[in-house]
């Protein structure tokens, strides 16, 4: 089977584009043998669990994809397992499109960014609603008390991306870290400074 993103995505249009532009032996090679890519491991936890945001795609009845942004603080995202991902869902405008599309095809994508970094994480799965019962999404049920429900991905595959034409993007907590060090020095110049012409006593200075 081999790298499982790439069989999931490989359709034969795919196969044929890439043979076109002369890239198909580029992926050939991660063709057959065991499954990979298809359960999250700890370097996938980890940055999942570090992202304050998420892009989810679904496909409506018609065959119109629609992508929806999703937000919060960083670990709104909660890794329950090596195949499963579950977040609180907020309410918004109320136009409910990801929730009508996964009740009639369960199928979706998630782009997860580090702007700062460069990384990004491509997973597909299936997303459902999350039953109360379900224990290990108890912390979830009880942070957000907001939510309308809680979603679980299921995830088929996922892959990471070059960093290849991401352009740095900083979140304010981002910048207030990098920036810290500069304000440090700044104040202690500061400090410094007011030492210096507290000790420039006029009666002291020697004459000219």
């Amino acid at each position: 089977m081999g790298h499982r993103f790439l069989e999931i995505t490989g359709t034969p249009s795919v196969r044929a584009a890439r043979a076109a532009q002369g890239s198909a032996a580029t992926y050939a090679r991660f063709e057959g043998g065991p499954d990979t890519h298809d359960q999250l491991g700890s370097a996938e936890a980890g940055f999942i669990a570090a992202r304050d945001s998420a892009y989810i795609a679904s496909v409506s009845e018609t065959g119109w994809p629609y992508i929806q942004h999703r937000g919060g603080p960083p670990g709104f995202l909660l890794p329950l397992d090596d195949r499963r991902i579950a977040f609180a869902d907020l309410r918004g405008n109320r136009q409910y499109l990801t929730l009508g599309n996964i009740a009639a095809d369960s199928r979706v994508a998630l782009f997860l960014m580090d702007y700062a970094n460069r990384r990004r994480l491509k997973l597909l799965g299936r997303m459902e609603v999350g039953a109360s019962e379900d224990a290990s999404l108890a912390p979830l049920f009880a942070a957000a008390r907001r939510a309308e429900r809680i979603l679980v991905v299921t995830v088929e595959a996922f892959d990471w991306n070059c960093p290849q034409h991401i352009t740095p993007r900083f979140t304010e907590a981002e910048v207030t870290a990098g920036v810290a060090p500069l304000r440090r020095q700044i104040e202690e110049l500061e400090a410094e400074n007011r030492t210096l012409r507290q000790g420039l006593n006029p009666a002291q200075e020697p004459a000219a």
